[in-house]
């Protein structure tokens, strides 16, 4: 199952990275993906291997962001690729079947390139800016998010901007759930925030 919950690690937040990943999985996210743009191979794998550690047996999926190689040597639930970090056909054929494989896509131009591609999730956004990528696409807004939902072959996970309040509005899209930064790592209570989350989801 893909969604709802999916929390992406932020390491300018506050409160540690294993921190957050410990509170979205006590919260009962589906999935924390580790992004950190700056982080050099080495110190990544080290934070990859501590948050496979958390959320080992919990359920969480741990989701590494662009690293193909890191997320094939360390044998981790999924990865998650953007626009430029190389085709998806060579990177599911480089991490095999099993793995979880998302793809971000920003417009619905996009999505015709999707044909025959092996992934499980798209991640489509940002749907509102995103302060916490400041590098981000144009937002797409509810209506683009549905436009991509009727042409994408797989489940769509709506990222930016996103917290409390927008369960409703991505379930009318047909998103199947969300990714959110700073609603749960900026949370004064990042546990409950994610609790939070997953129940407005599931009230639904």
């Amino acid at each position: 199952m893909i969604g709802p919950v999916y929390v992406v690690t932020d390491a300018e937040a506050a409160i540690s990275v294993p921190d957050q990943a410990r509170a979205a999985m006590r919260g009962g996210a589906w999935a924390v993906q580790l992004r950190d743009k700056e982080a050099a191979d080495a110190a990544f794998a080290e934070l990859a291997r501590e948050l496979a550690e958390i959320l080992s047996g919990s359920g969480t999926k741990l989701i590494l962001n662009d690293r193909v190689e890191l997320a094939c040597a360390l044998g981790v639930d999924g990865l998650h690729i953007g626009q430029s970090d190389g085709d998806p056909a060579r990177i599911r054929d480089r991490i095999g079947p099993e793995m979880i494989l998302g793809l971000s896509i920003e417009n619905a131009g996009q999505c015709a390139a999707l044909d025959g591609l092996a992934l499980d999730y798209i991640g489509s956004g940002p749907v509102r800016a995103n302060p916490s990528k400041p590098d981000h696409a144009p937002p797409i807004g509810f209506d683009g998010l549905a436009e991509i939902v009727g042409l994408a072959p797989c489940p769509v996970v709506a990222i930016g901007g996103l917290g409390t309040g927008d369960a409703a509005a991505l379930k009318q899209a047909g998103a199947v759930g969300m990714a959110v930064v700073s609603a749960v790592t900026r949370a004064d209570d990042p546990e409950a925030a994610t609790r939070e989350l997953m129940q407005e989801w599931s009230a639904l």
